[in-house]
C-alpha cells in the first residue's frame, strides 16, 4: 500500500485527501499534516470583518474527519527533503512514496515598514477579528486600501472589502464624510480580461470608490498617518487597510522546492523536478490567480494523475487552471468569476450574475465541502 503524504490542509490538501479516500482508499494510506487545528474558508474572514459570524462557527475541526484510509496529524513541519521524500514535524518525521506540498502562502506583515504598527488587514482571522473591533472607532475620513504586491490571494478580496466598508458606511451615516481609495500595483482590477476588470471599475465608481492603477505603497508613516508610494508621493489616511506581501513559508523556501520564489512544477501534472513530489495550491509559481478554488481544482487533477499511475496509465487531461470564484458586490449582491487560466493561449473569464442562486450557491457551498472533506457528519 502506497503512503501519501499531504503537508498542508487547505483548500489543496482536503480536496486531495477526499479525493483519495473516495477512489483509492484501499490502495493508499494518506497522513495528512497541518499545524492548525481547523480550516476556515477564506470568504468567511470577510463574514468575521463584518460581524456577520463569530470566528468559531465557522471552523471546520480536522479532529472531525473520518474519511476512510485518512489520518490526520495536528504537528509543524520543520523540514522537508523533497530528494528522499522525507518529512520531519517537530513531533517526528514520515517518509512518503508518494508527497504532496499544499502549505500555501505566508503573510509578511513586517515587508511594509509601519504596516505592522499602524495597518490593518483581513486575509489572517486574527486580522479580520482586530479590524472588525477597530471599524467602530472610525468616525470618517479617509480610507486607504493598498495592495502591497503580486501574486496574492483571492483577486477579487481587496475590493469585496471595499464594497462591504462602503455599504456599512452608508448604514452608520458616515459615507458621505468618507474617501475610500485603492491603491495597487495593477494597471486595473481583477486583470485577468479587460471585460472583468471593467466591471469592477464601474462598480467602484457607482460607489464612488477611487481606483489609483500601477502604484505600490512601500512605507507608512504612523506619526504623519501617510502612506509613502513608490513613486515618492504620499497620501494621507485616517484607517489603512493593507493587503500583505504574500511569500511561501520558509520550511518550503529552505527546502530547494521555491528556487524563485515560488515552486516550480510541471504544467500539465503538478508534479515537481523531484519525482513523486508534486506541489498544489498557492504555494505554485504559476502565472495565475492564487484562491481555494483553484487549489481544490489543482487537487483534483493530481489527484487523477496518482490514480492513473497507481494503475500504471497515463492520465488523459492537462492541468488547466480552472474554477469559479464568488464575489460579494456588497447588498446582499453575490456574482462569480467563471475563470481557466491555462486551457488556451490567453485567460478567460466572465463574471456571472449577482443573482439570488448564487448567494444560496455561496451559503451552500461550505457545507458541501465540510460532507466531501470530512465524511459523515458527527452524531
Amino acid at each position: 500500500m502506497k503512503h501519501v503524504v499531504i503537508l498542508g490542509a487547505g483548500f489543496g490538501g482536503l480536496e486531495l485527501a477526499g479525493r483519495l479516500s473516495d477512489s483509492v482508499a484501499d490502495e493508499v494510506r494518506v497522513t495528512l499534516i497541518d499545524q492548525n487545528d481547523s480550516f476556515t474558508f477564506g470568504f468567511s474572514k470577510l463574514d468575521i470583518l463584518f460581524g456577520k459570524a463569530e470566528t468559531s462557527a465557522l471552523q471546520l475541526h480536522y479532529r472531525e474527519i473520518v474519511k476512510p484510509g485518512v489520518e490526520f496529524r495536528q504537528e509543524r513541519i520543520t523540514a522537508i527533503d523533497p530528494e528522499n521524500r522525507h518529512v520531519t514535524t517537530d513531533s517526528g518525521s514520515y517518509d512518503a512514496d508518494i508527497l504532496v506540498v499544499a502549505l500555501g502562502a505566508e503573510y509578511d506583515l513586517d515587508a511594509v515598514p509601519g504596516f505592522a504598527e499602524d495597518g490593518l488587514e483581513y486575509y489572517s482571522i486574527a486580522g479580520a477579528e482586530r479590524m472588525r473591533d477597530a471599524l467602530p472607532e472610525f468616525d470618517g475620513g479617509t480610507v486607504l486600501f493598498g495592495v502591497f504586491a503580486q501574486p496574492y490571494k483571492c483577486p477579487p478580496a481587496p475590493f469585496e472589502g471595499a464594497f462591504l466598508l462602503h455599504d456599512q458606511l452608508v448604514e452608520r451615516g458616515i459615507r458621505q464624510r468618507t474617501e475610500i481609495r485603492i491603491i495597487a500595483p495593477m494597471s486595473a482590477p481583477v486583470p485577468v480580461t479587460p471585460e472583468v476588470s471593467q466591471r469592477f471599475l464601474d462598480e467602484l465608481a457607482a460607489r464612488d470608490i477611487e481606483y489609483i492603477a500601477q502604484q505600490r505603497v512601500v512605507e507608512l508613516v504612523p506619526s504623519a498617518k501617510e502612506a509613502v508610494l513608490e513613486s515618492g508621493e504620499r497620501f494621507p489616511y485616517d484607517l489603512f487597510v493593507g493587503i500583505p506581501i504574500h511569500r511561501v513559508p520558509a520550511v518550503v523556501r529552505e527546502s530547494g522546492l521555491a528556487e524563485n520564489g515560488w515552486v516550480a512544477v510541471d504544467r500539465d501534472n503538478l508534479m515537481t523536478p523531484f519525482p513523486d513530489v508534486y506541489a498544489v495550491g498557492d504555494v505554485v509559481g504559476i502565472p495565475m490567480a492564487k484562491a481555494g478554488v483553484f487549489a481544490e481544482n489543482a487537487a483534483d487533477l493530481v489527484a487523477d494523475d496518482i490514480v492513473a499511475r497507481l494503475h500504471g496509465e497515463t492520465l488523459g487531461r492537462r492541468y488547466e487552471g480552472e474554477g469559479n470564484c464568488f464575489i460579494e458586490f456588497g447588498s446582499g449582491r453575490v456574482a462569480k468569476i467563471q475563470a481557466n487560466f491555462l486551457g488556451g493561449p490567453s485567460p478567460v473569464a466572465t463574471v456571472v450574475g449577482p443573482s439570488e442562486e448564487l448567494a444560496a450557491e455561496k451559503e451552500a457551498f461550505a457545507s458541501t465541502r465540510r460532507a466531501r472533506w470530512f465524511g459523515a457528519a458527527p452524531a
